[in-house]
């Protein structure tokens, strides 16, 4: 226990550092802004001595990618592994943080503030500008971090901004991250992530695309946990 503080006081203070420099690297050479932001996620999972179980495949099609979220790591495992240059919908409160709030704007994230219509117009125009760029929207439907043990209810900005604009959606089911890096009892610890990949899907408004989608990762996660359980 004292050791994963102590991993975890380590683990913050490399990402200030490297957060730091990736920002002030992103400002400088614009142009390579993604390639800066995969080496340092790439880098972050041998410092935290995280290995990756991976079943399916990445989409190179998919327009949008929705997955659960327990922690930052669900963040910078995708940096590392994505091959395009990821546009993630993130909350204004990251983005209005001094300095730090520079790692949304420096590469041009979707800021979004919660619970205003306006914003969620804004949303849907940024969400268009960045896939016509060929910049897959990442998103988190249930809208905020959970314990991993279950899938929240979806919100449904994912569903509208998929079928306004006849988006391929993939959706990627994480297990084991907040076991890893836990921000709420700060703590961190080497271990293995699986993260499955599945089957992308053609938003439509006349399907239940959406819900089944849900029903799914539900299902997907649920499986993945108890057979870790039974492997104790």
């Amino acid at each position: 226990m004292i050791l994963s503080k102590i991993r975890a006081v380590i683990t913050l203070i490399q990402l200030i550092i490297t957060v730091s420099v990736v920002i002030i690297l992103m400002y400088i050479f614009k142009k390579h802004n993604r390639s800066i932001r995969k080496v340092w996620g790439q880098l972050q999972l041998k410092l935290m001595g995280i290995k990756l179980e991976i079943t399916g495949e990445i989409d190179p099609n998919a327009h949008m990618i929705i997955m659960n979220h327990q922690s930052v790591l669900d963040i910078i495992i995708f940096e590392a592994l994505h091959p395009k240059d990821i546009a993630w919908v993130a909350k204004k409160e990251i983005a209005n943080l001094i300095w730090f709030g520079h790692i949304l704007k420096a590469p041009k994230m979707i800021i979004v503030e919660r619970e205003s219509k306006s914003s969620l117009v804004k949303l849907l125009k940024d969400a268009k500008e960045k896939y016509t760029h060929d910049r897959p929207i990442a998103i988190f439907p249930e809208g905020t971090r959970t314990d991993g043990k279950k899938l929240r209810k979806f919100k449904i900005g994912a569903k509208m901004i998929a079928e306004k604009n006849d988006m391929l959606v993939q959706p990627i089911v994480m297990v084991g991250t907040r076991k890893i890096f836990d921000s709420q009892k700060f703590s961190q610890q080497s271990g293995v992530v699986k993260i499955k990949i599945l089957p992308s899907v053609q938003a439509e408004k006349k399907s239940d695309w959406y819900k089944d989608t849900e029903i799914l990762m539900a299902h997907t996660l649920t499986k993945e946990i108890n057979s870790d359980i039974k492997l104790i």
